[in-house]
């Protein structure tokens, strides 16, 4: 017999259990809410939701639909990354007269890649508590699933909008041995996809991880001379956010990029800088102007 929906064993006893833990006043407690599928939250969550003086907020509207599914209304505040010095000093005096304030993203753990992290090193330096409450986060939830075999990651978040600012941060992490966690938007999938090819290469194994827990839920893995085609082969891969895992580097990587950098000092002392940085990419293989950017930068350090 497979179990179903009403089969699961009554939750009243944990649920007691939960509602006699202790809520310390005068607390700011950071909240995980879903990342798409509304069960993905948390009993202690919900409590907290249910007891708090009021709602800390990236967008009030997306966290009053939230609040309205689970049965709840609060009272709202907006705090989103235009405003979070000045809704931090409200939120302090509020702390201070005693009050509990949860804190929330539209999405996922505050504070990570979203709004939330001036105001809680602004509760923190005014000497008040800060509570979290762990649950749905993109970045584990992907990970999880990539079988992608590496103790370490590193979290990358967004990558910038502009082709050379994004090249740059790409080749700074050409030699880091963690896995590459990144978030992207979906209307710069593919130029993100593109300039992921072209800085680490054809081989290296890329994993999508496309709205997760909702219903048009994707994950794919190939190697990133694939990823281009894969985006391109569905228009509906230009929509909905985005996790993508990066392999890391192999384990001679930290090497072959201090062999680059010995090889491009030796160059710029003898010869003129752009044609230090041609003939090192002749050496090493490596691309021509990510080395010319190197090289600037080693002038500008000399």
């Amino acid at each position: 017999m497979t179990s179903s929906a009403f089969d699961l064993p009554p939750l009243s006893p944990v649920l007691q259990e939960v509602a006699q833990q202790a809520y310390p006043l005068s607390t700011l407690y950071v909240v995980a809410t879903p990342i798409g599928n509304v069960g993905d939250i948390t009993l202690r969550a919900v409590n907290v939701l249910a007891m708090a003086d009021a709602v800390a907020c990236e967008d009030t509207r997306n966290t009053a639909h939230l609040l309205t599914r689970y049965g709840l209304s609060k009272e709202l505040i907006a705090a989103h990354e235009h405003n979070e010095r000045e809704a931090a000093d409200k939120l302090i005096a509020r702390l201070q007269a005693g009050q509990r304030i949860a804190l929330v993203s539209d999405a996922g753990t505050p504070a990570v890649s979203d709004p939330g992290a001036r105001i809680v090193d602004a509760v923190r330096a005014a000497g008040l508590r800060v509570m979290p409450l762990p649950g749905a986060s993109a970045a584990v939830s992907a990970l999880s699933a990539s079988g992608l075999v590496n103790d370490r990651f590193y979290f990358a978040g967004f990558l910038p909008t502009k082709g050379k600012q994004r090249e740059g941060v790409l080749q700074d992490l050409l030699a880091v041995r963690a896995t590459l966690v990144f978030y992207e938007a979906p209307h710069r999938i593919v130029d993100a996809v593109a300039a992921l090819a072209a800085v680490f290469g054809p081989t290296r194994q890329i994993v999508f991880a496309r709205e997760l827990t909702k219903l048009f839920e994707e994950l794919h893995r190939c190697p990133l001379s694939e990823a281009s085609a894969w985006v391109a082969a569905d228009p509906n891969r230009e929509k909905g956010e985005y996790v993508i895992l990066v392999e890391g580097a192999a384990a001679d990587a930290n090497n072959d990029d201090a062999d680059t950098e010995r090889i491009l000092g030796i160059l710029l002392a003898e010869l003129p800088l752009k044609q230090a940085a041609a003939l090192a990419a002749q050496i090493t293989g490596r691309k021509k102007n990510a080395l010319y950017e190197r090289a600037l930068q080693l002038k500008g350090e000399a």
